[in-house]
């Protein structure tokens, strides 16, 4: 091993408003203060109870990703596994997720920043 993943960062315009989103989404603690970074007006954080953080950073010219075209690419995406898909996509939409695509046992989102993710029904054991 070279290194541990410290946090993934998502690009914005309105950092604390993706961090309370995802905050919401996934669970944890949005904006906790760390020694490793500051939190203002240009970046937010959430910190996940699994120990993960997601970082968000305020990009003054920020284009977000037009999925699925590719002269807008994705950058990257978030796969979400939930208990019941049916309930976790009313619950995303309420704090304003745009649904893009369905497919069977998962569908594509766009966060309000423009960023896809996708909700995963957890499998059945």
């Amino acid at each position: 091993m070279i290194g541990k993943l410290q946090c993934v960062v998502l690009d914005c315009h309105y950092p604390a408003g993706l961090a309370h989103f995802y905050g919401t989404l996934l669970g944890g603690e949005i904006g906790r203060p760390d020694p490793r970074w500051s939190v203002d007006d240009e970046w937010s954080t959430v910190h996940l109870p699994d120990g993960m953080v997601l970082g968000f950073q305020r990009v003054e010219d920020y284009r977000p990703p037009m999925w699925p075209d590719p002269a807008h690419p994705q950058q990257l995406h978030l796969d979400i596994e939930v208990e019941d898909l049916a309930e976790a996509e009313e619950r995303v939409l309420a704090l304003g997720a745009e649904l893009k695509d369905v497919e069977t046992g998962w569908r594509v989102y766009l966060d309000p920043a423009g960023h896809p993710f996708c909700l995963l029904q957890r499998a059945v054991s």
